[in-house]
């Protein structure tokens, strides 16, 4: 009886972790929380915001490349 126990105790240890896992990695049930974030994050509408964004990230690159060049001696001083 006592090694019955065991086998089943060892399988409710093994099972729970492992159907956990399996659980929150299925894709459909954060489907709908992801793209409801995404959508929040970036709204599909809002292309101004979007064109200021990559406006944005095109400044920095362009700053932080100068200064790059700066600092290897390749670009004089203004």
């Amino acid at each position: 009886m006592g090694v019955k126990i065991e086998i089943f105790r060892m399988m409710l240890y093994l099972s729970f972790p492992v159907t956990m896992f399996w659980i929150s990695n299925q894709a459909q049930y954060f489907e709908e929380y992801v793209v409801k974030r995404k959508r929040d994050i970036c709204p599909p509408g809002e292309e101004m915001q979007r064109q200021e964004l990559e406006n944005f990230k095109e400044r920095m690159r362009e700053r932080r490349e100068h200064r790059l060049l700066k600092q290897a001696g390749l670009v004089s001083e203004e």
